[in-house]
């Protein structure tokens, strides 16, 4: 294989122009060949050759025809939604939930199973859920794994994604002590070989999905905040989806101290955000002032109808209702004020399924509660506003994490690692015995 002076192959080079044509397809697209050539900065005899290749692989296809300038009629291209599938899957706090996908996105089919009891993450059962839910939405949509370009899955926790054997997760506040979630998985058999689990930090799902396809696009740096039973948040330093992925670093916002010796929280330390913030922490307050409260649930969803019952006290003007929200949009501004004066972001995003439903009433004063706490000037080039994908947005941001591989691979589907060649000793000693 020929190596230029960057110690790049010919193949390399190849790839790396495949990707470009497909991003640039994927997110500006429709585009004709000779829009492509100066979107790219390839020549035009780069682009010919790309888009043939694509177009015999069956990923691009023609999107109809423009006129030009005295010239001929121009075909348009795109990326060909059925070309390939991906697998998004939202390890969240009531229900595992996972999602099939065509190549953009669009939903083909999905399973959930509730976590009975609510919360409960033994690990077993989590990966049963995912693996019965993989076969679920394959069997119904009708399609197979030969044009599955892999499975994303969004968790609670933090991902070691460099760990020998694959990623591991180590989420304190479920129980999970370096679980091999990804050996695990592969280990059910569920999926051939060669399709790849890729795994990552749920409010990192969240913030990718939201800075690719929501209210985050066209800001290059945001903090996207995961806003459920607990919360947490994702800074992102570079929402470009151009290259093919965004550069996100999942926050332990949630665990950020905010009253010494205060609420105990379910990570087990006292005064965490967490404690003030989350609809569990929510609910466990309402209940200890006299309202209803987690002690009535009797099922996953329960959560989420009791949140929605505090909201409705609170809007009929129930005091109590009202004083635990005020409560809680106060200290959700000063965490907020915590991430404005430490990374300084362009913008704020608050999601997830409690963020969503409580928005609407908490934003305004969790707004002014940000900007008061915050130093001034960081705080007077932030916006703060509420994601726009829904309840499904931490699904769809797994599902990017195989379409990021996608493009960085141009357009092939990634082999899992090969397994590491033992050292000449080791096979000698091997042979021998």
């Amino acid at each position: 294989m020929t190596t230029g002076r960057s110690g790049r192959t010919v193949r390399d080079l190849r790839r790396g122009n495949r990707g470009a044509v497909l991003q640039k397809l994927y997110f500006g697209g429709p585009m004709s060949r000779q829009e492509l050539g100066p979107a790219t900065g390839l020549s035009s005899g780069s682009v010919s050759n790309v888009v043939g290749e694509l177009i015999a692989d069956g990923l691009l296809e023609e999107a109809g025809v423009v006129d030009s300038d005295g010239g001929r009629p121009r075909t348009l291209l795109r990326v060909s939604p059925g070309s390939a599938h991906l697998i998004g899957v939202d390890v969240g706090e009531t229900r595992v939930r996972v999602e099939l996908f065509d190549l953009t996105l669009t939903e083909l089919a999905r399973a959930e199973t509730p976590l009975l009891p609510r919360g409960c993450y033994d690990v077993g059962p989590i990966v049963d859920h995912i693996r019965s839910g993989i076969g679920a939405v394959l069997a119904q949509a009708g399609v197979g794994t030969d044009r599955l370009l892999g499975v994303g899955v969004g968790v609670p926790g933090i991902v070691d994604r460099e760990a020998p054997g694959g990623a591991v997760v180590h989420g304190q506040t479920i129980g999970w002590d370096a679980v091999p979630l990804e050996a695990l998985l592969r280990a059910t058999g569920a999926l051939p070989q060669e399709v790849p689990y890729l795994i990552d930090n749920g409010a990192r799902t969240l913030g990718q999905a939201e800075m690719w396809f929501g209210a985050g696009r066209g800001a290059r740096d945001a903090v996207v905040v995961l806003f459920g039973s607990g919360v947490g948040a994702s800074l992102i330093t570079d929402g470009s989806p151009e290259g093919g992925s965004t550069e996100g670093t999942p926050l332990e916002w949630g665990h950020l101290t905010v009253s010494v010796r205060g609420r105990r929280c379910r990570c087990g330390a006292r005064g965490c955000l967490e404690a003030y913030t989350g609809a569990e922490s929510l609910l466990a307050r309402w209940a200890e002032r006299g309202g209803g409260g987690p002690a009535d649930a009797a099922g996953p969803a329960d959560e989420e109808e009791a949140l929605a019952a505090l909201l409705a006290s609170a809007l009929a003007g129930d005091p109590v209702a009202r004083d635990v929200l005020d409560e809680t949009a106060e200290y959700l501004g000063a965490g907020l004020s915590d991430l404005i004066n430490l990374f300084r972001p362009e913008r704020i995003l608050i999601g997830g399924w409690a963020g969503l439903l409580l928005g609407p009433y908490v934003l305004p004063a969790v707004r002014e509660h940000a900007r008061r706490h915050a130093l001034r000037h960081p705080a007077a080039r932030v916006s703060i506003d509420l994601g726009s994908l829904g309840p499904d947005a931490v699904t769809v941001g797994a599902a990017t994490l195989p379409l990021s591989a996608f493009f960085t691979t141009g357009g092939r589907r990634t082999a899992p690692p090969a397994a590491p060649e033992q050292p000449g000793w080791r096979t000698a000693l091997t042979r021998r015995g």
